[in-house]
């Protein structure tokens, strides 16, 4: 392994989203990330192969209700920096394996803890999803257009980017901080909390009379007609957002002008006519001839690509924001190191891949007891 976390051991139990992305993170830039899978947890709907979130991580298997389990993973535990779940408030006290069980066996442990609505508060013990997490917030109507509902940000707003990158944040801070105390913690990740939290700058717009509490009627969400999305004339997009005056006057050039009646587009006012002006223009031109027009400018404007198209756009190609491994398209690890670059993760290893080398390698005792009783298992 590579990267400048090489040498920190984090030991994960299986979930799905937000802890296994931040997780991922970690392994990515060089963390050995050992991901305890469930022997009863239902059949997996993607491809464990294809499971990119468990990319770069080592597996093994272990029946978390056996009576021998919840000491395995304190002794994995107390062999390791860091400890990830994403488990309701109380489940993993249920099954021995929570912060003071594992604390005690090892008092510089970082125990992450990945939820929704956070571990405590009136709805910590109830089910949520992404959607609901962002819709208390504030932050799920705030995006979308002004005629119709909210728009869903798919599940990268909550999931991965208040919950699962501010996980990663939390663990390593406190890594941080164990290394120079030697003390040990709780990290208590909430989607509810990272989410307000990506809100602020929007936030100190509102407090300060640059953003309009109505949705869609904002520089930044839409409204704005220098900043949005535009057919064209082979019914691809261009995404606009030429919003400071030097850059708008190159894209006002490169599109061929707008007239010398041409709506102002720092006037709020004449934002719907400014908008149909630039859509009249753009609508008659393919999105190729477009970006021939607008190439090498400081004008703001980008293709709409599909996942299947992105990697092969030049800018992505060159800094090989995508790559293959194993024959599975993904993004690179990020961000980049000048002297401790990650190499590439290694492909999501099936369920119980290494549980024999891993016991081995980290010290744990009785291993052929554990699988002769059943505790654990090679798959």
């Amino acid at each position: 392994m590579s990267g400048p976390l090489t040498g920190l051991r984090v030991v994960e139990i299986a979930g799905i989203g937000p802890a296994p992305f931040a997780a991922m993170v970690l392994a990515d830039l060089g963390a050995d990330v050992v991901r305890v899978d469930r022997l009863d947890a239902p059949p997996l709907r993607v491809d464990p192969r294809a499971d990119l979130l468990n990319r770069g991580k080592r597996s093994v298997a272990v029946d978390l209700k056996h009576p021998r389990a919840a000491a395995l993973v304190a002794a994995l535990a107390g062999r390791a920096d860091a400890f990830v779940e994403g488990f309701r408030p109380g489940v993993a006290e249920r099954l021995g394996i929570g912060p003071a069980q594992l604390l005690a066996a090892n008092s510089r442990l970082v125990y992450g803890r990945m939820t929704g609505w956070g571990q405590d508060g009136p709805l910590a013990t109830t089910a949520g999803h992404d959607l609901t997490y962002l819709a208390v917030t504030g932050v799920l109507n705030a995006i979308g257009p002004a005629a119709g509902p909210p728009v869903p940000p798919m599940n990268l707003l909550g999931d991965f980017g208040g919950g699962g990158m501010l996980l990663a944040v939390g663990v390593l801070a406190a890594v941080w901080q164990a290394a120079r105390t030697g003390a040990g913690q709780v990290v208590d990740a909430a989607i509810v909390d990272g989410a307000a939290l990506l809100a602020t700058q929007v936030l100190g717009m509102l407090h300060s009379g640059l953003w309009r509490a109505e949705r869609g009627a904002n520089l930044l969400d839409g409204a704005a007609p220098h900043y949005g999305i535009y057919p064209t004339a082979d019914g691809r997009y261009l995404a606009v957002g030429p919003l400071e005056p030097r850059f708008y006057a190159e894209f006002v050039a490169r599109l061929g002008g707008l007239g010398e009646a041409a709506p102002d587009p720092y006037d709020v006012a004449e934002w719907p006519r400014l908008r149909a002006s630039i859509a009249e223009r753009l609508a008659t031109r393919t999105q190729a001839e477009w970006l021939l027009i607008f190439e090498g400018s400081d004008a703001c404007v980008a293709p709409v690509l599909s996942f299947g198209e992105a990697p092969a756009h030049p800018h992505l190609a060159a800094r090989q924001v995508y790559v293959d491994i194993d024959g599975v398209r993904q993004p690179a690890p990020a961000p980049r190191f000048s002297a401790t670059a990650p190499g590439l993760p290694a492909p999501p290893p099936l369920p119980g891949r290494h549980t024999r080398a891993v016991l081995e390698e980290w010290a744990v005792t009785d291993v052929d007891g554990l699988f002769a009783a059943g505790a654990v298992r090679q798959m």
